[in-house]
This record gives structure tokens, sequence and C-alpha cells, in this order.
């Protein structure tokens, strides 16, 4: 999922953008309009997302090999209360219960990756495939199928094989281009008869700064100033050799698409008057979406890249940049490999021009870029330290992709916001209030001719959140982590997205109106029949604990002090309990 590192601390933020502003995009218009009641365009597609090492757990079961992220997670101190995704969700063993999930919601479409290591334990083909990995994807997209739900695949969200980063440094090699090209194949030779839209990486934003420029996501390596840009580089190569073999092999006969999952906050200047504070913002976009978007679209990296880090490479006494560059082969090659964009988006800054040295000691990927981020303290911030609720950044966004990139067809490949709190609440009105707007700002960009084919919520459940472990919550439905079998309980947001799926959009004001409150209403008997769930669990464990009193105490803070549901009955009752069978011993 999400980008997180850059926005750790949620005041002001600084980083970097391109000098030239976008000649067919207008800066200065910010429409802020109100709420747009109407409906989608017929074939609009529907549906929600996840990914394999957030959901399925069975990291090590049926001859699955080690990712970089079960090495990482098993690293003390590395993930928020030392959480893993060894067992998450238990999708791996759920999948005809996940699947009547989205059929209760009625989606058109689920998204969900493929984990490398489950199919190629050690991501080199030659040296094995593994059968039963095989065998539980073609279980996932015939139980999709079945139901009429189109599977929308994913081949890289993150989880590499661990034996590619020991043998050859991960995607700081340019031998991942060839192996990651030979996994897809294999995907396209098992699946393609079956899915027919495919996306080459996830948010390789993430992949390439969190893991190889400051460390917070797995492989956890700090190459800064360069690894990020390295990473990249072999990433776009890779993603355009996956779409080459598609077109060549597989497309004639399968008549499927080809694209990519590329992540972009909204970046707005934060004086419209100021011509620096617009250069600015829009290097922020340039140097997030425009990264990846740009060499795919137009055959290279955005100017302003290669103009701020090439100067500020010279600065410091390089001999070359530090942002790779393409050769002229490559540059045709790479133009043009994406048959849709899939567009990832959570949330907006204000963005406003700010210097930083060149020294080669401070140089980053978010120096590089001159300009330092800040939010509106009166945006909605309900989970997430970094994701405010800003919908009209979303319009801008979309917008923004047309003007730029030829108006490609888009699918919203992810988008969706948190809760971050210790207690349950099923009763997720911001989560409804999120989906509104910013779908409504999605509706709002069709009308200005953005194309726009579907959209994807994130997430279907509540799941392993990479360095925040399990302390946030996207999905539509609960799940209980505590719980052995990871039961699942519809949030208020599953019943509002439903009526928004059936309606194709938003009819009139009082029908949406109502939707709300009928949600809110089915929520209030879900909470209460899970806080009975958890207050049965809570009695279960105090009766295992009281025979072990040398290690109740310590368990006791993990599983009582701290409860899912934060309701007072709950715990008084389990003291009281408690007090009884002491006496009774």
């Amino acid at each position: 999922m999400l980008p997180r590192s850059a926005f750790s601390v949620c005041h002001v933020f600084v980083l970097v953008l391109c000098l030239s502003s976008a000649e067919d995009f207008d800066w200065t218009k910010n429409d802020h309009s109100s709420f747009y009641y109407g409906t989608f365009p017929s074939g609009f597609s529907w549906g929600a997302g996840s990914s394999a090492y957030q959901t399925e757990g069975a990291w090590d079961k049926d001859g699955k090999g080690l990712s970089i992220w079960d090495v990482f997670t098993h690293k003390k101190g590395k993930i928020q209360q030392n959480d893993t995704g060894d067992s998450s969700c238990e999708g791996y063993h759920k999948v005809k219960d996940d699947v009547g999930l989205m059929k209760e919601l009625k989606l058109n479409h689920y998204r969900f990756s493929i984990s490398w290591p489950r199919l190629i334990p050690t991501g080199i083909k030659s040296d094995h495939v593994n059968e039963k990995g095989i065998q539980y994807y073609d279980e996932l997209i015939d139980h999709l199928l079945d139901n009429k739900i189109t599977p929308v695949v994913t081949l890289y969200h993150w989880d590499l094989p661990q034996v590619l980063q020991e043998k050859y440094g991960g995607w700081q090699n340019i031998s991942m281009v060839n192996h990651f090209n030979e996994f897809a194949n294999l995907c396209f030779e098992k699946f393609g008869n079956r899915v027919k839209y495919w996306m080459t990486f996830n948010n390789p934003w993430s992949v390439a700064v969190e893991g190889y420029e400051t460390g917070e996501h797995a492989p956890g390596l700090k190459l800064r100033g360069t690894g990020a840009y390295r990473a990249a580089h072999h990433i776009i190569k890779a993603h355009a050799k996956v779409w080459h073999t598609y077109d060549t092999q597989w497309r004639a006969k399968q008549k499927g698409l080809v694209g990519i999952s590329l992540s972009g906050d909204w970046g707005e200047p934060v004086d419209l008057s100021n011509q620096k504070d617009i250069e600015a913002a829009e290097r922020y976009v340039q140097f997030y979406l425009g990264w990846f978007a740009t060499p795919i679209f137009h055959g290279d990296y955005p100017q302003v890249m290669k103009d701020f880090i090439g100067r500020k490479s010279v600065q410091q006494g390089l001999g070359t940049s530090r942002l790779p560059t393409f050769s002229p082969q490559e540059k045709s090659y790479i133009k043009g490999t994406s048959d849709f964009l899939g567009i990832g988006h959570f949330t907006t800054r204000y963005i406003t021009q700010k210097n930083y040295p060149s020294g080669r000691s401070s140089s980053s990927y978010f120096t590089d870029r001159d300009l330092a981020e800040l939010v509106d303290p009166r945006w909605p911030d309900p989970g997430s330290e970094w994701l405010y609720s800003v919908p009209w950044g979303f319009r801008r966004l979309l917008n923004f992709v047309k003007t730029q990139y030829g108006n490609p067809m888009i699918y919203v490949t992810e988008n969706g916001v948190s809760e971050k709190m210790l207690c349950t609440e099923l009763c997720d009105d911001w989560r409804i209030q999120y989906y509104k707007d910013y779908i409504n700002e999605m509706l709002k960009a069709i009308k200005d001719g953005v194309n726009v084919k579907g959209y994807t919520a994130w997430s279907l459940l509540d799941k392993f959140e990479w360095d925040e472990g399990y302390s946030e919550r996207f999905g539509l439905y609960y799940v209980d982590f505590r719980n052995k079998n990871k039961p699942r309980y519809p949030k208020a947001s599953v019943q509002f997205y439903k009526r928004i799926i059936s309606s194709n959009g938003f009819p009139n004001q009082r029908e949406v109106e109502n939707w709300r409150r009928k949600a809110v209403e089915t929520c209030s008997s879900s909470n209460q029949l899970l806080a009975a769930e958890e207050q049965r669990s809570t009695a279960a464990n105090i009766l295992r604990l009281i025979h072990d009193p040398l290690t109740s105490h310590m368990e006791m803070v993990t599983e009582i002090v701290v409860p899912t549901v934060c309701t007072l009955s709950i715990l008084l009752s389990a003291v009281f309990l408690m007090f009884l069978l002491r006496r009774r011993n």
C-alpha cells in the first residue's frame, strides 16, 4: 500500500520538484465546487483490493519461499509492536469466505497480487516452480470468475524473493529485469487464459524510496541519494520488458491488457500567485508520479528531475548525475508500454519552494526536490498520520494525468482511509465521508473528460500495514486479528459502498443521505455482536492464563489491558471473573 516514510511526521516536510509548469495544466484553476449528484458511465467497474503479503498469511506453507518482507518483519524493531504478516488475515485458507464478502458487496472486480516466492521460491525459475502456489491462485481466480467478479492481478506488490535480494542486491541489480520477466511470463502462461487485466508493479515509488533510500520498508537499505534512483531505473526497465513479452507472445491469443499502478499524492501550490510555488508543486508531482509515468508515456524522466538532480550532482563534485540515464534505444523501448494507467491516491499536500544545500553528505531524494510540504490543520486526519482527507486534490491529480499523458485509460487502483485506534469501531462514519467525497471528485473528473474506467476501494479487509503492523486499519471489513480464525465483520462503510455500486453513483441528495443513516444503524448491531465475541474471547484467555501464574502478568498486558474493544464492561467483567476464580482455587 502506501508511502509513509516521507510523511512520518505530519506537519511540514521537505521535498523536491520540477522547473517547468505543464503548459496545458492550469495551476491557477482550483474548483472546490459543491457535491455533484449524478451517475457514472455505463460499464464503470467497481472493486476492492488487497495484496499477497498483507492478507494471505501462510508465509512458510506449501512450498512458499522467503520474501524480503518475511525476513524484514522478523527483525526486532522494524515493525510497530514487532508485528509480522506470518498469519495476517489467513486469506490463503479463506478464499471462498472472502469471495463471498465480495459477492455481498456486489463488486465487479477484485484486485490482488501474486506472491513471487509462492510461485518461484528462490525467484529463479530454473531452480523450481511451486505447483501448490499455482493451485492456490488457480482456485482464487476460478472462484472469482464463478461469482462473476473480474480478477485484476498485480505481479509485484513488494514481496521480492529473499534469495534475489541476498544474491544480487534486489532492485539495485539489473539482473532483476530478466528474473521478473520470467516470473511474469509464468503467470501469463498459467493464468492468462482467465486474467485479462495485469499490473506489473504496485507503487514503485515506495519500493524505491522506502526500500532503498530511507530503509523503512524491506529490504531496509539506506542508500541515500542513489539507491532509490537505481531501483526505480531497473523497475521501469523490468516493467517495459514484461509489457513487450505480453505484447509479442500472449496478447493475440489472450487479448488482455498490461499496465502499471502508480501512486501519487497531489501537490497544491501554497500561493497560486507565486510562480516559484507553482513550479515547486509541479516538481512534487513530477518527482512522485512523473518519475515513473513520464518514461512510460514519453520515453524519459521528467526534465525537471534531470535538471535538478544533475545540477546538484555537479555541485557535489560528481562526474555524472545520480539519476541514471536511458539510452536512445531504451527510451523508444520503454515509451508507450502501458495499455492503461493505474492510479493509487490517498491525500494532498500544500507545496512551497525551499532550497537545500548540495553537500554530498546531505544528498537525498527529498533534498533533491527543493521544496517543503505543508498540511492544513483543518483537514480531517482520522487514521494514518500522513493521510489527510482532501477530496478536491483527487480531481486535480486526475486532470493533471489527462493533460500530461494524453488522457490515458485510467483505473483507480487504490483509494481509501484508515483508522488508528485501540478501540474497535465498526461505525466508520469518517470512512463513509471519505469515500463519498473522493468518489464524487472522481465523478467530476470524468465530467471534465478524464478517461476513468474503474475504481478500487482500498481495502477489502483490515490487513498488515507494512511498517505500521496492525496498528492501522484500511478495511471495509474489520478483521479480529486476536482470534485464531481471523473472523471478518462488516463496517458501516460496506453498506454505503454497496449502495454506490448498486446505483452506479449518487442519484440524489435524499437517497444518499438515507444510505448513510441506514449504514450507521446496521453497524450498531454488528458492534454489539463483535463486543460479545471479544468478551467471550477475553474470558477464555483469562481461564487459560489463570493456570499459569508465572506468565499471566506479562500476557495480561497484551491480551487484556489493551483490549480491542474499548468497553469498560469487558474489563470489569474480566477482573470480576478473575477474582471469583482465584477465590475458588
